[in-house]
C-alpha cells in the first residue's frame, strides 16, 4: 500500500486510479478501526485548574459534537465505571486519579512542554498533556486522527502517541489590514475559528499588526476598527493560551527628533495598554521604516520600557530587513544583537533579509535565537517563489493566488530549519492557507511526511470520506505548476479529480471554503491551458500570414494576421471553466470574505485578485498588433516589408550566432550554478527566475491592467529573466564559439529592479562598466576577441553595493568578422 501511494502521490494519474486509491484506504481503514458509541460515552476532565484547561473541554466537545450531532457531557468527577470514556488533562493528574491507565501512558516515551500521550484502550481514549497546551495539542492530533461523522467517531484500535514538539516557536500573522486578500473581511468569529484551526495542528503563536502601518488604516471589509480587532485576535488567544506577537514597524519620520519619539511612544503606550497579552514585539529594520542600527537600537531601548509596563515578559524581536544595508551596517547591527540587551528577544530571518541564515546564525552569540519569518503567501518577487514557475502562470495567477504547495513548503521548511526555534510565517490571507498547516506540522516534527499533514488537514476540514482524494488533489494543484504549461497533460488529470469529488461531494463541503479553494484553482487551471494551446496556435498561424506577406500584400496581410489574433477574444473557449471560476470568486467572498477581483469584490490590485486575470493574453498579440499598427503608418510596401521581416526575424542571430531567451528552459543549462534549489530556497547564493518588465512606469501586471495594452508594449518574454540576488554574480558561459571570430554581444536588460549593473568576463575584460537599468532594454557591446579566444566565454555580472540583483532577458551572440 506505502508502494501504491507514493507512486500516485509522484506520478500523473487520472482521476480513476485516484479513485480507486481511496476504495483501497477506505477498505484499509474499515478493517482497522473500531466505532465509539457516542451516545454512551462521556468525556471526563481531570484536571480542574482553569487556568491549565482554558477552553480546552470545550473545544473536544463542541468539535465532536458539530460533526457528530451529539453532545458528549463533561464530567468533572471520576465515574464508578471506566469504560466508555475520553479522559483529557495533565498526565499527572490523569496517572493519579486513575491507576489503570499509569502503565499504559507510562510505557510511551517521555513527553517534553507542549507534548501529549494520545491512548486507545478498550473503550476508552486518554488524551493526557505535558502541560496546558499540551492538552490543546493531544485533542487536536485526536481529532486529526479520527473518522468524525454523523453519529459516530471511529479511530484505529490500539492506537497510541507520544509527541513533543521539536521548534518552540510555531505560528502565523494574521494582520488585519487592507492589503490582505481576506483577513480584513473576518469577523470576531472567523478569527477565532481560525486560529482554532491553527491550534489543532500545534500552532502556538500568532502575530498581529498595529492599526499603523505602511497600508492603509482600514478598508471597506472591515467589521470592526483596526484597533478593536487586534484587542478581540489578543483575547481568543489568551482563551486558548496562546502567545501574541506583534509587528510593529518604525513609521515615524525621524526617530532622533523629540517630537516622533514622544508620539511614537504615546501610540505603543496606548496600544500595549489595550492589548491583553503580548508576549513578543517583532519590529522589522526596514521594509518599512528603515533605520540605521544605532538610531533603531536606541529607539528599541525606549519602546522597551513601554513594552515591559504593560507586559513585563514581552521581548523585542529583531530582523536585519533593510533594501540596501552595506557591510557597515551589519556590522553595527549584530554588535547590538550581541550585546545582551534584557529587553531583546531574538532575530528573526525573513524576506529581503540579505545574508543566509547560516550566516546569521554564525554571527549571533550561540545563546541568542532566531526565528524564521518565511513567507508563504507569495509566489514571484518573494522570498520562495515557485521554482522557475512558468510565464503563463506568473501572467494568470499573479503574485498571490491560492497557492497550496505542500512539497514545496516542506522542503523550504527542512532546508533551513536547523538554524532556528521555529517560526511565524508572514501571510497575506488564506490564499496560503494549506501552507500555513504543513509549517505548523514541520515545526512540530520535520521529520512529519507532509502527506500526513494533508490528510489529517482533509479529514478534519473536509471530512472523513474525502480525506484521501481531496489529498491527492492538493498534491495535483501543485504538480499544476511544475514544468511548461502547454505540455502538462495533468492539468486536464487535474480538473477531472476535482470534478468527481464535485460530482460526489454532498452539499456540506460543495460549501466548504477550503474545498472552493481548491476546485475554483483546478478550473482556473485548466481554463488558462486550454486557452493557451489555442492561442499559441492562434499566433502560429498570424506569423505564416505575415511571412506571405510580399505574395498577397502588407495591407492585406496584417489585415487577416490581426483578425486571427483577436479570435481569442472575440470567439473565447471554454466558457463554462470561466463562469465557474466567477461563480466560485463570488461564493469565496461570501463566505471568507476572499477578495478575487478588484471590482466586484474590491480586492488591491495584486494582493489576491487573480481572477481578473483570467483573460490575459497568453501569446504575443499585444506586441505583435502593436507592431502591425506601427509598420501601417509606413508609406512604402517595401518599407512595410522589410518591417515585418524584421519584426519576425527579431530574435535570429545571423549565421554563425546564438540566441537565447534566460526565461526559457532550452537556455537555462547555460546559467552556471553550483547551488541546488533544495539547499538555497531563497536563492541568496543561486539563481532564480524572476517577473516584470521593469521599465519605466508601473509593475508590470498593473501596466497592462490600468492601460489595457494602450502604454509601451514589451515583447511578452521580456516578463521573465533570470535574476541572482543582492552582490552574488550572474554567470552564463557559451561554449563552441569559433576561435578565430570577433562576436558583437546584444543583451535584453529587463526586470523588477532598476540597478545598476556591470558586465565582465571570466578573463576579467570588462564588457561595460555599471550602467542603470530600467530605461534602456537593448544594448549591444563588441567582445573582446581574447575572450574568446579558447572558444568559450562565461559573461558575468554584479551590481553595485547595495542594489537588489542582476537580471538578464536575452543574448545573442553575433560574429561580426571572421580571420581567415
Amino acid at each position: 500500500m506505502k508502494k501504491l501511494r507514493q507512486f500516485f502521490l509522484f506520478s500523473p494519474k487520472s482521476f480513476l486510479k485516484i479513485s480507486i486509491l481511496g476504495l483501497l484506504c477506505l477498505v484499509s481503514f474499515a478493517s482497522f478501526s473500531q466505532t465509539f458509541n457516542i451516545t454512551s460515552s462521556k468525556i471526563w476532565v481531570a484536571t480542574h485548574a482553569a487556568d491549565v484547561l482554558l477552553e480546552s473541554h470545550k473545544v473536544l466537545q463542541n468539535e465532536i459534537s458539530s460533526r457528530t450531532g451529539q453532545q458528549i457531557p463533561l464530567l468533572n468527577s471520576k465515574p464508578k465505571t471506566v469504560n466508555h470514556l475520553i479522559t483529557i488533562g495533565l498526565e499527572k493528574d490523569i496517572i493519579q486519579l486513575e491507576p489503570s491507565f499509569k502503565k499504559e501512558l507510562e510505557k510511551l516515551s517521555t513527553t517534553q512542554a507542549e507534548g501529549y500521550k494520545i491512548l486507545v484502550l478498550g473503550t476508552n481514549i486518554v488524551i493526557a498533556g505535558h502541560d496546558s497546551r499540551g492538552i490543546l495539542y493531544g485533542i487536536g492530533k485526536f481529532l486529526r486522527v479520527s473518522k468524525i461523522r454523523k453519529n459516530t467517531l471511529e479511530i484505529a484500535p490500539n492506537y497510541k502517541i507520544s509527541s513533543s514538539p521539536k521548534y518552540p516557536i510555531r505560528g502565523h500573522q494574521l494582520g488585519y489590514r487592507a492589503k490582505t486578500n481576506a483577513y480584513d473581511a473576518f469577523t470576531v468569529e472567523q478569527y477565532d475559528r481560525y486560529i482554532l484551526d491553527l491550534a489543532l495542528f500545534g500552532a502556538n503563536t500568532i502575530e498581529i499588526m498595529p492599526p499603523n502601518t505602511d497600508d492603509d488604516v482600514s478598508s471597506q471589509h472591515m467589521k470592526l476598527a483596526p484597533i478593536k480587532m487586534i484587542v478581540e485576535q489578543a483575547k481568543i488567544c489568551k482563551k486558548y493560551g496562546l502567545d501574541i506577537s506583534i509587528w510593529y514597524p518604525n513609521m515615524g519620520k525621524d526617530y532622533e527628533s523629540k517630537e516622533t519619539i514622544e508620539k511614537e511612544l504615546a501610540e505603543r503606550d496606548e496600544i500595549f495598554r489595550l492589548l491583553p497579552k503580548v508576549n513578543a514585539v517583532f519590529v522589522p529594520a526596514g521594509d518599512p521604516g528603515d533605520l540605521e542600527p544605532e538610531v533603531l537600537f536606541k529607539w528599541l531601548a525606549q519602546e522597551a520600557v513601554v513594552l515591559k509596563k504593560h507586559h513585563p515578559n514581552a521581548k523585542i524581536w529583531v530582523s536585519p530587513q533593510a533594501f540596501r544595508p552595506t557591510p557597515k551596517w551589519f556590522d553595527q547591527f549584530f554588535g547590538h544583537v550581541n550585546a545582551n540587551y534584557p529587553w531583546f528577544g531574538g532575530v528573526v530571518f525573513g524576506p529581503w533579509v540579505r545574508i543566509p541564515i547560516d550566516q546569521i546564525r554564525a554571527r549571533v552569540d550561540p545563546k541568542i535565537p532566531i526565528r524564521r519569518y518565511p513567507d508563504i503567501t507569495h509566489n514571484y518577487s518573494s522570498q520562495y517563489p515557485v521554482p522557475n514557475w512558468d510565464l503563463v502562470w506568473a501572467i494568470t495567477s499573479g503574485r498571490e493566488s491560492i497557492n497550496p504547495r505542500p512539497v514545496d513548503e516542506k522542503a523550504i521548511h527542512n532546508a533551513l530549519d536547523q538554524y532556528a526555534i521555529g517560526s511565524v510565517s508572514y501571510s497575506e490571507g488564506t490564499n496560503d492557507d494549506v501552507n500555513k498547516f504543513v509549517w505548523s506540522d514541520q515545526d512540530w516534527d520535520p521529520e512529519t511526511p507532509v502527506i500526513e499533514t494533508l490528510r489529517e488537514y482533509s479529514n478534519l476540514f473536509v471530512g472523513p470520506d474525502y480525506s484521501e482524494t481531496f489529498t491527492q488533489a492538493l498534491f495535483a494543484l501543485e504538480r499544476n505548476w511544475r514544468g511548461e504549461v502547454i505540455t502538462n497533460d495533468g492539468i486536464n488529470n487535474t480538473l477531472m479529480l476535482w470534478q468527481d469529488l464535485e460530482k460526489n461531494a454532498p452539499l456540506k463541503v460543495l460549501q466548504n471554503p477550503r474545498f472552493q479553494m481548491g476546485l475554483i484553482r483546478a478550473y482556473f487551471d485548466a481554463y488558462v491551458r486550454q486557452r493557451l494551446i489555442r492561442e499559441t496556435d492562434l499566433e502560429r498561424q498570424a506569423l505564416e500570414i505575415l511571412q506571405s506577406a510580399s505574395e498577397i500584400g502588407t495591407i492585406k496581410a496584417m489585415g487577416l494576421a490581426q483578425q486571427t489574433l483577436e479570435k481569442a477574444w472575440k470567439t473565447p473557449i471554454q466558457q463554462a471553466y470561466h463562469a465557474k471560476c466567477l461563480s466560485l470568486a463570488d461564493s469565496l467572498f461570501k463566505s471568507i470574505g476572499a477578495q478575487l477581483t478588484i471590482k466586484k469584490h474590491g480586492a488591491m490590485s495584486g494582493r489576491g485578485n487573480f481572477i481578473d486575470l483570467i483573460n490575459m493574453p497568453l501569446n504575443d498579440a499585444p506586441w505583435i498588433l502593436d507592431q502591425i499598427k506601427k509598420i501601417a503608418k509606413t508609406s512604402t510596401e517595401e518599407k512595410r516589408l522589410a518591417e515585418i521581416d524584421q519584426m519576425l526575424h527579431r530574435t535570429n542571430p545571423g549565421p554563425g550566432g546564438f540566441y537565447d531567451y534566460m526565461g526559457d528552459l532550452e537556455s537555462q543549462y547555460r546559467i552556471q550554478n553550483d547551488v541546488a534549489w533544495e539547499k538555497d530556497p531563497g536563492s541568496l547564493n543561486s539563481p532564480r527566475a524572476s517577473y516584470g518588465v521593469g521599465l519605466v512606469g508601473e509593475d508590470w501586471v498593473d501596466e497592462i491592467q490600468a492601460t489595457g495594452f494602450k502604454g509601451q508594449i514589451t515583447p511578452k518574454i521580456w516578463m521573465k529573466q533570470v535574476t541572482t540576488l543582492y552582490d552574488v554574480p550572474l554567470k552564463i558561459k557559451y561554449d563552441g564559439l569559433d576561435p578565430t571570430v570577433q562576436y558583437r554581444l546584444r543583451l535584453t536588460y529587463t526586470g523588477r529592479f532598476r540597478a545598476k549593473m556591470r558586465l565582465d568576463t571570466d578573463d576579467k575584460q570588462s564588457i561595460h562598466g555599471l550602467l542603470q537599468t530600467g530605461k534602456t532594454p537593448v544594448f549591444e557591446y563588441d567582445v573582446p576577441k581574447a575572450a574568446t579566444a579558447d572558444g568559450e566565454v562565461t559573461f558575468i555580472w554584479t551590481c553595485a553595493e547595495g542594489d537588489r540583483g542582476s537580471q538578464v532577458t536575452e543574448i545573442w551572440l553575433t560574429p561580426i568578422s571572421q580571420n581567415k
